[in-house]
């Protein structure tokens, strides 16, 4: 059974919505159980985090016997007005470690871009 995390005080830079969106980039094939671990988030709050997601168009998912497979739509914009024109895949540049530097660190858990088709600039 997976711990539930600590709290965290203060504020953050980076959004639970980004952080699980970033997981998904890294492995679209994730367990909601190993978001959670990753993101130091409850199970729970990840399901609410994916649903939005999926409402709203940035995420969409298909079922493969217990297996998901998550796909992110690299195109669409952030929501904010402040990131107007701004894509998914500009976010995720910044959230997620490309190829190379993934390539650099076998052990790490960094990221590239799994399936959005978005590149690091």
């Amino acid at each position: 059974m997976v711990e539930t995390p600590g709290s965290h005080s203060g504020w953050t830079f980076v959004t639970n919505h980004a952080r699980v969106l970033a997981a998904i980039a890294d492995n679209p094939n994730i367990r909601i159980r190993d978001i959670a671990a990753h993101c130091r988030l409850t199970e729970r709050a990840v399901q609410r985090i994916i649903s939005d997601l999926e409402q709203d168009g940035y995420l969409s998912h298909t079922r493969d016997g217990r297996t998901n497979t998550y796909r992110i739509q690299p195109d669409k914009v952030l929501r904010h007005p402040a990131e107007a024109g701004l894509s998914v895949a500009s976010l995720l540049s910044l959230l997620v470690r490309d190829e190379s530097d993934r390539a650099r660190e076998p052990d790490s858990n960094a990221s590239h871009l799994a399936g959005t088709g978005g590149t690091r600039e």
